[in-house]
């Protein structure tokens, strides 16, 4: 199996960048969009388990579009020959820190959502100085 050959790493990269604007942007038809239509399509969220698309989708619907803006970094694209790939970051949305990790599978329409998890991490201690 070929790792990270650099068309396909150009093609998931420009998808999960797609959709990230449209996390932020709360472009929920985009986001339905880049989810895999299938009742095997899982997302495990900060407080919710979802399965299958259908779930999915009502939980877009039903977001609050207020505090989306993030900021990522230590973003790794990893792809596995030429139809598997997984998006891994961390996220900074205010004082929140978090992870967010997704798998891609390549389908006739195009790349796709098949799996994702977001998880928040706890807040760094704040320092006091003294000593």
């Amino acid at each position: 199996m070929e790792i990270n050959l650099a068309d396909v790493v150009m093609e998931v990269t420009a998808a999960f960048e797609q959709y990230e604007v449209a996390l932020v942007q709360n472009q929920v038809p985009v986001l339905d969009r880049l989810f895999w239509h299938s009742p095997h399509t899982i997302r495990y969220g900060v407080t919710e388990n979802l399965y299958g698309y259908e779930a999915i989708a009502a939980f877009r619907t039903a977001r609050s579009a207020i505090g989306l803006d993030r900021t990522l970094k230590n973003t790794i694209i990893t792809t596995y020959g030429r139809d598997f790939a997984t998006a891994n970051t961390e996220f900074q949305r205010g004082r929140q820190h978090g992870r967010q990790s997704q798998t891609w599978m390549r389908t006739p329409d195009g790349w796709r959502v098949v799996s994702a998890h977001v998880s928040l991490l706890p807040a760094p201690p704040t320092c006091h100085g003294g000593g």
